[in-house]
This record gives C-alpha cells, sequence and structure tokens, in this order.
C-alpha cells in the first residue's frame, strides 16, 4: 500500500509539474505508432485473465462487462503493424470466440445480461451497450476466420440482442441510447439489415438536435460534463462507420466545449457538471474528438499530458482510435493560454485563466432534481492552482448540505441515511439549500457570482491578487431572521497533513474534525495551500458526498470535502479569505 501510495505521489507531482512547461505541441496529430504498441502491449495481461474452461475473464464475481476485452483483442488481432506481433494470431482468434461464447452462454430469452458491478449488488436485466458495440465491432473484425458452426451461433446472439435494441432502445437522447444507437448501426452493416442502419440514423440526427450550441448534451438541465464524452464516442464511431457529416459540427462544438471545461493539469472541470462531482485525472478523450481539428488538439495536449506523468494508454481506447479515428491537423486547446476569458452561452458560466490560476464560475441554477442520478446545483465555484491541482470547489452531490455555498435555515434537516436506499432528497423541513437564481458577477478579473436563496441574497467573489495569492469574499444579505452559513468546500488529499496556526496537525483519514475559529489560531494549511480563517467560523472534515451509484448512497472518504462554514448575522454580512499558495 505504501509503496503505491509513494507511486500515486510521484505521478501527480510529475503531472502538476507538466502544467507549469509550455508544450511544445506538434502541428498535426499523428499517433498511429503510440497507439499499437499500446494495444499490443495489453494483450498478455488480457490473456492471462481469462479462465479458458469459461471464455470469461476477469475476476469474481464476473460481470458481463469483463467480455469487453475482446474488443481490443480483436483489434489486435486484425491490426498490420511492425509494432503488432499479434496480426492474425490464432490464440487470439480462439480467445475471443471464447470470450463471444461466454456472453451467449449468459444472455436470457431476450439476449439481455444480468447488470450486475463488482460489489455483487444487481441493478436487474440489460442489454448492456458498452457489451454489445464492443461484441458486434469484434465480430465484424473477426467474422471471416471464425468456423461457419461458431459464427452461426454469434450471428444467432447478436441478432437477438440487437433486435431487443432495435425495438425497445432507442427512446429519449440520453448517453445510453445514443451508444446503443451506433452499435445498431454497426449491426445493420454487419447483417445487411437497412432498416437497423435507418434507425440509428434518424436517432443520431436527433442526438445532434439535443446538443447545446455550447457544445453539450443536458439530462437534466446544464451540461453533463463526464458523459458528455460518451456522446462524442458514440458519434465519433457512429461517424466513422457512417461518414454521416450531419454529426461532424456536433463533434466540434463538443470539442471546443471540453477545451474550455478542462483544468490545466488535464481534469475535466466538475463545477457545471450536473451529474459527476470531481474525478482526478487526465481526460484523455475519445475518437470522437479526432474528427476535427479542435478535438486533435484537446487529444494531442491530453496525451502529453497524460505521458507526462507516466500513464499508458488504455486498451480499449487505443483499439478505438487505431480501428476508427483519424489523424490530422490540429488547433491547440484554447485553455492553455496564460490569459483567457470564456462565458459559455448566455452568462451561464464562465472560465477565467490567469496562469497559474484557474477558476471556473456557473451561474446555473435550477430546481432540485428527485432522480438520484442528477446532482443538486449547489456548489458554484472552483478554484486551480498549477502548482497544486484544484483547491477549492469539487463540484454537486446530495443530502450534503455543507457543499452548499450558503444555506438558509437548519442543515440538519438534510442529511444521509445509508439503510435507506430509496431516499427522499428534498430537506424535511425549513432549510435551502439551493439558489433559486443564478447570475454571473460583471468583471472578469474578480469573477463571481451572486445567488438567490428565498429571501437572502448571497455571493462568492474570486480576485487572483498575484501569482500566489487570491481573495474569496462571501457576502449574504442575512435579512429573514434565519440562520445563514456560507461553505468554502476543499479537496482533501488522505493521509497528507492539515495543520493550523495555534500549532495542531493531524493527518486526513477517518477521524472527524472540527475547529472553530478560536482554536485555528487565523489559518489552516493542507497540501500546498494555506487559507485564511476569519472569526466565528468552523473546519470540518469530512462531509461527505451520495454517491449515486452505491445503492446505499455511500461515497468513498476521498469524495469528502474539507469545510469552511461561515456565519452571517445582520450585523457580520460580509467575510474575505485569503488563499496562499505556499512552497
Amino acid at each position: 500500500m505504501a509503496s503505491r501510495r509513494a507511486c500515486g505521489i510521484t505521478c501527480v507531482l510529475l503531472l502538476l509539474a507538466s502544467t507549469r512547461e509550455c508544450f511544445t505541441m506538434p502541428e498535426s496529430w499523428q499517433p498511429r505508432a503510440q497507439l499499437v504498441e499500446a494495444l499490443a502491449a495489453s494483450v498478455p495481461d488480457i490473456l492471462a485473465s481469462q479462465d479458458k474452461a469459461t471464455g470469461r475473464f476477469g475476476s469474481q464475481p464476473w460481470i458481463c462487462a469483463d467480455q469487453n476485452r475482446i474488443f481490443p483483442l480483436a483489434a489486435a488481432w486484425a491490426t498490420q503493424a511492425k509494432e503488432n506481433p499479434y496480426y492474425h494470431s490464432a490464440e487470439l482468434i480462439e480467445a475471443i470466440m471464447a470470450g463471444g461464447d461466454a456472453l451467449i452462454d449468459a444472455q436470457d430469452e431476450q439476449g439481455k445480461w444480468t447488470f450486475r458491478k463488482k460489489d455483487n449488488s444487481t441493478w436487474g436485466q440489460s442489454h448492456m451497450p458498452w457489451t454489445y458495440s464492443r461484441w458486434i465491432r469484434a465480430f465484424q473484425l473477426i467474422r471471416d476466420a471464425m468456423p461457419p458452426e461458431r459464427r452461426r451461433r454469434w450471428e444467432e446472439g447478436l441478432v437477438l440482442g440487437y433486435t431487443g435494441i432495435a425495438n425497445t432502445a432507442l427512446g429519449r437522447v440520453h448517453n445510453i441510447p445514443c451508444h446503443h444507437a451506433m452499435g445498431l448501426y454497426c449491426a445493420g452493416m454487419v447483417f445487411g439489415r437497412e432498416q437497423w442502419r435507418r434507425q440509428a440514423t434518424e436517432f443520431m440526427a436527433r442526438v445532434v438536435a439535443a446538443q447545446s450550441p455550447d457544445g453539450y448534451w443536458s439530462e437534466h438541465f446544464g451540461p453533463v460534463v463526464r458523459y458528455n464524452f460518451v456522446y462524442s464516442d458514440s458519434l465519433g464511431a457512429y461517424y466513422a462507420m457512417s461518414r454521416d457529416a450531419t454529426v461532424l459540427e456536433a463533434l466540434r462544438r463538443a470539442a471546443i466545449f471540453h477545451a474550455n471545461f478542462t483544468y490545466p493539469d488535464g481534469s475535466a472541470v466538475e463545477t457545471v457538471d450536473e451529474r459527476n462531482y470531481y474525478h482526478g485525472g487526465v481526460a484523455l478523450g475519445n475518437v470522437g474528438f479526432s474528427f476535427t481539428p479542435e478535438g486533435r488538439g484537446y487529444l494531442a495536449h491530453q496525451f502529453a499530458l497524460h505521458r507526462s506523468a507516466g500513464r499508458g494508454i488504455s486498451k480499449d481506447l487505443a483499439a478505438s482510435l487505431l480501428l476508427h479515428g483519424e489523424e490530422g491537423d490540429i488547433v491547440p486547446m484554447a485553455a492553455t493560454r496564460d490569459e483567457y476569458t470564456y462565458v459559455m452561452g448566455d452568462g451561464e458560466a464562465l472560465v477565467r485563466r490567469r496562469r497559474p490560476w484557474f477558476i471556473c464560475v456557473s451561474a446555473i441554477a435550477c430546481e432540485q432534481p428527485q432522480s438520484r442520478w442528477q446532482q443538486d446545483r449547489q456548489n458554484f465555484v472552483s478554484v486551480f492552482h498549477d502548482d497544486t491541482g484544484l483547491i477549492l470547489g469539487g463540484g454537486n452531490t446530495k443530502l450534503q448540505p455543507f457543499w452548499s455555498n450558503f444555506t438558509v435555515g437548519d442543515t440538519s434537516l438534510l442529511a444521509h441515511d445509508p439503510a435507506d436506499t430509496s431516499p427522499e432528497f428534498a430537506p424535511q423541513g425549513d432549510l435551502i439549500h439551493l439558489p433559486s437564481t443564478a447570475r454571473l458577477l460583471p468583471g472578469r478579473e474578480s469573477p463571481g457570482v451572486e445567488l438567490a436563496y428565498g429571501a437572502e441574497s448571497c455571493r462568492v467573489t474570486l480576485r487572483p491578487e498575484s501569482d500566489d495569492r487570491l481573495m474569496i469574499v462571501c457576502e449574504a444579505s442575512a435579512r429573514s431572521g434565519k440562520p445563514v452559513e456560507g461553505h468554502i468546500t476543499l479537496l482533501p488529499h488522505i493521509g497528507a497533513e492539515m495543520k493550523n496556526a495555534s500549532g495542531t496537525t493531524v493527518k486526513l483519514g477517518e477521524e472527524t474534525i472540527e475547529w472553530k475559529a478560536r482554536d485555528v489560531g487565523g489559518w489552516i494549511e493542507h497540501a500546498g495551500w494555506r487559507l485564511s480563517i476569519p472569526d466565528g467560523a468552523r473546519v470540518l472534515w469530512p462531509k461527505h458526498c451520495f454517491n449515486p451509484y452505491a445503492k446505499d448512497g455511500v461515497g468513498s472518504l476521498s469524495s469528502g470535502r474539507i469545510v469552511v462554514a461561515l456565519p452571517f448575522a445582520s450585523e457580520l454580512q460580509r467575510h474575505e479569505l485569503t488563499l496562499h499558495i505556499v512552497p
């Protein structure tokens, strides 16, 4: 565990160091040799993970997604290159066929599989889109080399599944049906079913029409940043197969969106995301980015960052780019400039890059969604520094009022009970933790947002004053007679020390922290930054998120937040905090 943690810290330091460098970007995107090398290098581990008796890949419990590995294996089998010793390998095609046979063995009468996760939770029966699309593309590559009886059995299994998909899966525009449509188009090509191809093309036209002019797709209100990649990936693979020119502009807009909403270390900006809170790591992109200069510029930048951190390319991404992607000229990412401001739409969000600072402010407010998958829009600012990574922000969640920039009322009225797997997400009493309206404040040198919580008007303003100093100003009208509190959410580094001016030092872990301002002594310090703490404030750890992907909703410790809670009153309507970057 210690060596793994040390490796992780080293990778983070390398990645952050790379954000301070000016990459000499190539004039074109030419990754083929690198992709072939990465794909070939992945083959031994894939083969070693297969149970030859059953054809199943991966660890127990087995899930249908374990068989996704047949796609990169098929790509390696089909790719002729001097860097690839597996071209037309008999061992590979046998492993691929056994892998598909395992999927057939697990199908029910409708061609569905049990949607099981590695925690052994089950979520019903599913035509799992990610597995079906990889299975049909693998079949497209190897079918002419398959023995007749085995090929016939695969055909029956795939036709069964895609008949169900065609009849039931292409309803509303959503990332899952979009991926299904891409797979259905491929199935239409493979089996000569023109109706399936037409159906997929008509659905993709709806996907393109549903895209915002600012390059994102929404599932409720505003961007779904991380799931935006799913749309780009599906549209990109579909375009490679269909050459449907109507999707190119959508791919270009999506690439521009991600070029703006990407931190300098390559991680996706979470501030405007309605579905996922912050996840670190370089978001490499996908095949959909390869068809436009803007997208290839994104890929070139992200791949350079990824390589500088000593990371390899995933087998699935290498296979997809080799089979479907294009090479060509690039447009460098606009967000890599020393000075840059971008305003999305009609003032829905702002990105301000003033190297080494990167700030995002959201003005996307909406009524509370009741689905577990759409998060409460409660946290509207983020601050990144090239030397430390993301410091402040971290995105949205549910059932956690301390992630809200402001609350009006009793915060104890909204809490998560892990025993309740179908919770009521609204506060159970007099608490407002979501603003009814949000508005970007004028001025680009001090980005900020004004938020309305019932009768209360609140503001957050962020003002870089030097390369290592930024001012945070939080204001609230405090006129409703109810408790009003501001919250500064800070990203934790688990196992790293947090200390205060009074001399107390703790390592962030499971132990609960509640420091009052009088005990802090003026500031706290953690992970390369120091934040001043005003009178009356509290420092709290950990304030957990709600994890919609776990049935009990329990999030990991690392996804919790350090929170500085700021009290407001009629005689105390403003707090100023100074954020320093420390050596």
